[in-house]
């Protein structure tokens, strides 16, 4: 076996990183005069390697901190208004959206390569299960959204302890921001609910018609509502009522917290597109759901769609803000494409989707050209009814 030396010198060593200053002629007893102390070399490439190391991490930690500067860093703007519409398009999936595609391409004679409005926006997907369930309901996504924290099924902003958690709405009402709501199903079903009420249970829809207006901890948190709902608002035995107290809401709203009331489509109309509208406002144009798209465009005297409530939402909004310090938030639901998920209508949810998309256009070209920055930021609770879309060549022939 070969002796290994008892102290083998490391490359580095062998190969110095201070040249030796020896010159090749000298002799051995030169050598030894001029060579420095024994283990000075080493210590010579430690201090080099401490230093070389120590000046690369500042570098890299000074390059990381101008990064971070000025990714940032920035001088706020003068006008620091801010405004966000947060669009939920209840229900809806990606074969939802395939499906919608394909059937505007067949009726509108389009090409195969033509896309939504949707489509051109960067999407992703998520995670979407409740406290208590891997599926969520309306109502525990919207206390997610509005609050931040997961709840179980049913819970209208509040945690599994029953604890009310505050919402975006209602942070933003405090922070001197206009506020509204703007959904086709009832202004008191699940998900314009949790940004502006809490019940343990989203069954409660008359608690939540008194909360919405005012009657509650935080007093009247929101400056426009519109959508359906109506019966809820209406004293039990009068026509069209589903309360089941004799609670007058539409009166108490009006008489304690100073709402102007917009009933039907001719008070709609009145309201102007957003020009002419007495802060605050509620309009509930039908007694329950706004009938699907589908079947409101023959109506469209009688009852306004998504993209037109959205449109005066909107401007009155942007109306009211326009000489104050803070901007709004808005909440747009398509609500509807979840309950043509639920009873499996593909004819329904193809034209709710249209309607939804039609409204995402408008917000995306209202975000473009406004003079205050605004956010614009849109996403589904969870997908409805398991549609799914196949080509026809493997499906069995159809009468």
């Amino acid at each position: 076996m070969a002796n290994i030396p008892a102290n083998p010198q490391s490359s580095s060593e062998r190969t110095p990183l201070i040249p030796d200053r020896r010159e090749a002629g000298d002799d051995d007893n030169a050598a030894d005069a001029t060579s420095p102390p024994p283990g000075s070399s080493r210590l010579r490439e430690i201090i080099l390697f401490v230093w070389a190391l120590l000046a690369t991490a500042a570098v890299v930690v000074l390059a990381v901190w101008t990064q971070h500067r000025g990714q940032t860093r920035f001088d706020p703007p003068a006008d620091a208004k801010r405004n966000l519409i947060f669009m939920v398009s209840d229900g809806m999936g990606p074969a939802s959206l395939s499906l919608t595609r394909s059937f505007r391409q067949h009726v509108e004679g389009l090409p195969e390569g033509d896309v939504l409005t949707l489509d051109r926006h960067f999407w992703g997907s998520s995670r979407t299960r409740s406290s208590n369930s891997l599926v969520t309901d309306s109502a525990a996504g919207a206390t997610a959204f509005s609050c931040g924290k997961k709840s179980y099924n049913g819970a209208i902003s509040v945690l599994p302890d029953y604890e009310p958690c505050g919402t975006v709405l209602e942070a933003a009402k405090r922070a001197g921001f206009m506020t509204g709501l703007v959904v086709t199903t009832d202004i008191t079903d699940a998900t314009p609910a949790c940004f502006a009420s809490h019940v343990i249970t989203r069954a409660m829809n008359d608690d939540i018609a008194l909360q919405e207006v005012g009657d509650g901890p935080l007093g009247r948190v929101v400056d426009i509502m519109l959508g359906g709902g109506r019966c809820h608002f209406l004293p039990n035995g009068t026509e069209g009522s589903c309360r089941l107290d004799d609670t007058d809401v539409v009166a108490r709203a009006q008489e304690k917290f100073g709402w102007t009331y917009a009933g039907d489509r001719k008070a709609f109309d009145a309201l102007e597109g957003g020009e002419k509208v007495n802060f605050p406002t509620f309009g509930l144009f039908a007694p329950g759901d706004i009938p699907f798209e589908i079947d409101r465009r023959n109506m469209s005297d009688v009852y306004p769609s998504l993209s037109e409530m959205a449109a005066t939402a909107l401007r009155a909004l942007e109306k009211a803000t326009e000489n104050s310090d803070q901007g709004f938030f808005l909440m747009i639901e398509g609500s509807r494409i979840d309950h043509a998920g639920h009873i499996n209508d593909p004819a329904a949810q193809v034209r709710e989707v249209l309607e939804y998309d039609k409204a995402f256009k408008l917000v995306s070209d209202f975000v473009k050209d406004s003079k205050t920055e605004s956010l614009l930021v849109a996403t589904s609770d969870h997908e409805t009814g398991g549609l799914a879309t196949a080509l026809r060549k493997f499906l069995p022939a159809l009468p």
